[in-house]
């Protein structure tokens, strides 16, 4: 649900059920005839794909197909994502391209644009088309070494893609992670919990031959360091227990210990994964909050059945912050933790030089926007 006219998702909310729908249209928003609320369905579970494209009227070239880490419902700024697509099959991503560049002739597009896609279940939606530039023009022109401004730029005054000598398409030959950052240790108390409405402050990119080390690098360039020992604390929503099997399992196999509250605990217990139930903040202490203040935890995770700050879960998110903790909120986000955890296990990140890696793509692009008009 949202209001009819937003920036940055806000106030947009993701509702399952009355009681949030009430809370949500007598505190987040003033609805009236003249402000009507819109309500959209959405698609639980889905993966989220940005797509920036340059369009000159006849000829319209990819700059990047980015998938997201965090599933589709957390603003495209504040989720992670990477450069090319680390899950998607390629029929998939020849169907987004399609779908891209029948888009832009079909909005005559001049210049920039960025399409919004989600894919459930191998079908692809379209969930906004913007003919302008987006926020991820930046990453993409980092990533593959093509810088999308300028031949926009170009394309905006007249230049054709073929005049410019840009007539294919860049192939990424490394992969590259844009993660968010967030301002959330200057707000104390304040739950970091994501959602539609966007939050981080700003961008950071790592980059390698492999996702889960881009994706280390991205995390250590945001301040988020990831522990290679030490205890992690496991509590999910329970339309996630299932999913979060496998992670646990495989943070059990890194030699992390493994403690939780009840619900979580006897959903892992049964697959034979070692984890020890400590108390709820409402049945007493010591709980996770004195945990924290000990410095015994070393990762949370922790997906959301309750939004807040006043929230149990609000509570816990927030003293993770204040105590420098690492604290993940998502499933996908925890996969993608977890793969770039055991691959710092195996050795030291390689370090590279961005000119280096890009150093024979982009060349092209070195000419005048306009030709030199001779002297006199």
């Amino acid at each position: 649900v949202r209001p009819s006219f937003v920036l940055g998702g806000r106030p947009m909310e993701i509702i399952y059920d009355q009681h949030s729908l009430d809370r949500y249209m007598t505190e987040a928003v003033e609805a009236s005839p003249e402000r009507p609320i819109l309500i959209d369905k959405f698609l639980e579970d889905a993966i989220e794909v940005d797509v920036d494209a340059v369009c000159d009227g006849m000829r319209t070239i990819v700059g990047g197909v980015m998938e997201h880490i965090e599933e589709a419902g957390i603003h495209s700024g504040d989720s992670a994502c990477a450069i090319p697509p680390f899950s998607l099959p390629e029929s998939i991503i020849a169907e987004l391209k399609t779908q891209t560049y029948a888009l832009a002739q079909a909005l005559e597009v001049r210049g920039l644009m960025n399409i919004q896609f989600a894919v459930k279940e191998g079908e692809v939606y379209v969930l906004e088309v913007n003919p302008r530039a987006s926020r991820t023009v930046p990453f993409v022109s980092k990533a593959t070494g093509l810088n999308l401004a300028q031949v926009a730029a170009r394309v905006m005054v007249g230049r054709s893609l073929e005049n410019q000598g840009v007539t294919t398409e860049p192939m990424p030959r490394y992969v590259s992670v844009k993660e968010a950052v967030f301002p959330f240790a200057k707000f104390p108390g304040v739950d970091i919990v994501l959602g539609p409405e966007m939050r981080s402050t700003g961008e950071v990119m790592g980059i390698d031959t492999d996702f889960a080390s881009a994706f280390a690098k991205s995390q250590l360039a945001a301040l988020s360091r990831l522990p290679s020992r030490g205890t992690v604390f496991v509590s999910v929503a329970e339309r996630d227990r299932q999913a979060v099997v496998p992670i646990s399992r495989r943070l059990s196999t890194l030699g992390f210990r493994l403690i939780g509250t009840s619900g979580t605990v006897g959903t892992l217990l049964p697959h034979g994964i070692d984890i020890t139930t400590i108390r709820k903040i409402r049945e007493g202490r010591p709980n996770l909050l004195d945990h924290l203040a000990n410095g015994t935890i070393d990762l949370i995770v922790n997906t959301p059945s309750g939004k807040g700050a006043r929230t149990d879960e609000g509570r816990i998110r927030a003293s993770a912050v204040s105590h420098g903790v690492p604290c993940i909120t998502t499933i996908a986000g925890a996969r993608a933790a977890v793969a770039a955890m055991e691959r710092l296990r195996e050795g030291k990140l390689n370090v590279y030089a961005l000119q280096d890696l890009l150093s024979n793509v982009g060349a092209r692009l070195t000419a005048p926007i306009l030709p030199k008009v001779p002297a006199g």
